[in-house]
């Protein structure tokens, strides 16, 4: 059963990256940008501490995700980082500001469906897209005013 749902979650997570490809080229605006560093550093920091693998997750990502070459690897990395330290600071103050960098992303559907991909392509390159990770992607779900069931959350 767990299995099962493992497999499914990585075909998900391979779907996702699949569709954020296809959408490449709409993906170049500001708000995407710091709209999907704040939802890596959501995910990264959900559990309330940031272990070096996540930070080497999301800096992994940052080099290799085809969307997100539309983009300066510096420029993501030195956001992601800001955004952690907010949410390492003062987790509930610093996630009001960090959500309200995801929520800039809501104008634009193909954005912010990207933005909860990416989400949850962080939350399964571990193997493990837990329970507290599911539920910040979700609560960015409704930020973004998308329906979370579509991303099977």
């Amino acid at each position: 059963m767990a299995m099962a749902l493992w497999d499914r979650l990585k075909e998900s997570a391979q779907t996702m990256q699949t569709q954020l490809v296809e959408k490449k080229n709409d993906l170049k605006s500001g708000a995407f940008r710091d709209a999907s560093m704040a939802m890596c550093a959501l995910v990264a920091a959900a559990d309330g501490s940031v272990e070096p693998s996540e930070r080497q997750r999301v800096a992994q990502l940052i080099a290799t995700n085809d969307v997100l070459q539309n983009f300066p690897a510096d420029d993501l990395q030195r956001r992601f980082n800001d955004y952690l330290n907010k949410l390492t600071t003062d987790f509930d103050f610093g996630k009001v500001s960090v959500m309200q960098e995801v929520a800039k992303a809501k104008k634009k559907p193909a954005e912010a469906r990207a933005v909860i991909q990416i989400g949850i392509v962080i939350g399964g390159a571990d193997g493990n897209f837990d329970k507290t990770e599911q539920a910040m992607v979700r609560e960015a779900c409704y930020t973004l005013e998308l329906p979370p069931a579509e991303f099977d959350l």
